[in-house]
C-alpha cells in the first residue's frame, strides 16, 4: 500500500465532489491537496473522466512538481495550483472548476458585486474578476503565469487570500482554495450559486447597486467573527 494512500483517497473523493456538484463535465476541473508536512501536493490527473478515476490514478508531487508517485500525467493545471500553494502558506486545498454560470461571469470579464445576502453570508465585497492575460504571459509559461495572475491581482487589490477564498480568472474561468478539500470544494458550489443568483438579478434589473453596507456587515458577520451566532457552538 502507498504511504500516500490517505492524501490519494481525499484527493480521489474531492474530485469527485466536482461531478456531484455538476460544477463541470467530463474531464473538466480538478482539485489538489497540498500535504505540507511531507511536502507534496495529490491531483487529479489531465484528460482523466470522472467515472474513470481511481485513487491509483491520482498523481502525487512534490513542490517543484516532479512527480513522486503514479503514472499519469497530473492536471494542466498543476502549476498553478503548485504557484498559489508557494505563493499563499495558509491554504491546503484547490479547486478549479468550469461551472457554468462562473464561467460566464469570467468571460463577461466583470467581478461579481454583492447583490444580496448569500453573498453577504460569504463575503462583505465582490468576487474579483482579472483582466485576460497579457500575450507575452499566454506565450510564456501560461499555467504558471495563470497563478501569477491571480497573486498579483490579490496584491494589488488589497485582498486577503484567507477571507477572498474564491477568484474568476479572466476569460476562463473559476478558482476557489481553503483550509482544506472541503472547505475548497464548499467555496466553488457557493460561488456558482451565487454566480447564477447574481445573473439572474442582472438579467432583472441591469441597474440594481449593491445591498447596503449594513445589510452586508449584519449578514457576514453574525456567521464570521467572534460576535457569530449563526449555527450551534
Amino acid at each position: 500500500m502507498s504511504v500516500y494512500s490517505d492524501l490519494k483517497n481525499r484527493c480521489l473523493k474531492s474530485n469527485m465532489e466536482i461531478k456531484l456538484n455538476r460544477l463541470a463535465i467530463y474531464t473538466f476541473g480538478n482539485v489538489s491537496i497540498i500535504d505540507r508536512k511531507r511536502k507534496v501536493i495529490a491531483i487529479k490527473p489531465s484528460g482523466i473522466p470522472y467515472d474513470s478515476l481511481t485513487e491509483d490514478k491520482i498523481v502525487i508531487l512534490d513542490l517543484l512538481g516532479n512527480i513522486i508517485e503514479g503514472d499519469k500525467r497530473p492536471s494542466s493545471d498543476t502549476k498553478t495550483h503548485l504557484y498559489l500553494y508557494n505563493a499563499w502558506k495558509n491554504i491546503n486545498s484547490i479547486c478549479h472548476t468550469h461551472s457554468t454560470y462562473a464561467v460566464g461571469w469570467s468571460q463577461s470579464l466583470y467581478s461579481i458585486p454583492v447583490l444580496g445576502t448569500t453573498h453577504a453570508d460569504h463575503l462583505t465585497r465582490e468576487i474579483p474578476c482579472t483582466q485576460p492575460m497579457e500575450d507575452s504571459l499566454i506565450k510564456g509559461d501560461y499555467e504558471v503565469n495563470t497563478g501569477v495572475q491571480i497573486v498579483n491581482y490579490f496584491l494589488e487589490k488589497n485582498l486577503d487570500p484567507s477571507e477572498v477564498q474564491m477568484c474568476l480568472v479572466g476569460s476562463h474561468g473559476p478558482f476557489t482554495w481553503g483550509l482544506d478539500e472541503q472547505e475548497s470544494i464548499y467555496n466553488s458550489v457557493v460561488l456558482e450559486e451565487i454566480s447564477k443568483m447574481a445573473y439572474i438579478t442582472k438579467s432583472i434589473n441591469p441597474k440594481v447597486d449593491n445591498i447596503k453596507q449594513t445589510l452586508i456587515d449584519k449578514h457576514y458577520f453574525r456567521k464570521h467573527g467572534k460576535e457569530s451566532y449563526y449555527g450551534q457552538s
